[in-house]
């Protein structure tokens, strides 16, 4: 949702897509309609290629010494992936720090990307091969009707005078006890804070 926030005409291009396969007289977006958004799906892979939900797989142990790529990989050495550094490499993807749906559109570098990793690894969300993640299907399901059904209802834009912060780090959530928090979320704060994140599309 940030990397929509960020760029509005991507934003604007999905919603013209939702508006043309929902009707206005449906109260929500349909796992159907969903199947009928080639741009939706593509918006989804550019977020997981550039933001995956993990930094790192899990990490292995080498059973014995081997040589990969000309590495030698000793015994007992623990071994891990770098899934996001996979997905900004720049040898595997044009622009890849640019968030670029239409790369996976047809004619795109990334059109018809292996997921499951059975042929080639150019990103790895859900891992791959036999211990990849078996809710792959149910993930992509959930996350497409989450955004098409909040790019529906609403235009997402950055707070006046904020950037879009990218920062992917572990933090505390803010405590609601404090003085400030209370203040902070007075009625007349919360609907000036929220107009400037999103407001409806229906009036």
């Amino acid at each position: 949702m940030a990397e929509l926030v960020k760029n509005p005409s991507i934003q604007a291009k999905l919603y013209e897509e939702i508006k043309a396969t929902v009707s206005d007289d449906h109260d929500e977006i349909t796992e159907e309609d969903t199947q009928k958004m080639p741009y939706l799906k593509a918006v989804i892979l550019e977020g997981l290629r550039k933001h995956p939900l993990g930094h790192f797989a899990l990490p292995h142990k080498a059973a014995e010494d081997m040589d990969v790529g000309g590495y030698l990989i000793p015994k007992g050495a623990t071994v891990n992936f770098m899934v996001a550094e996979m997905g900004r490499d720049e040898r595997e993807w044009e622009n890849p720090m640019q968030f670029m749906p239409e790369r996976f559109l047809p004619g795109g570098d990334g059109e018809g990307v292996d997921m499951t990793g059975s042929k080639r690894i150019r990103m790895m969300p859900f891992g791959v091969g036999r211990r990849m993640c078996a809710g792959i299907n149910t993930a992509m399901l959930h996350l497409e009707y989450f955004v098409a059904n909040m790019v529906r209802e609403f235009e997402w834009k950055a707070v006046v005078g904020d950037k879009v912060d990218f920062a992917e780090k572990l933090s505390s959530p803010p405590s609601w006890r404090s003085h400030s928090a209370r203040s902070w979320c007075s009625g007349a704060s919360i609907k000036r804070a929220f107009n400037q994140v999103f407001s409806t599309r229906y009036k």
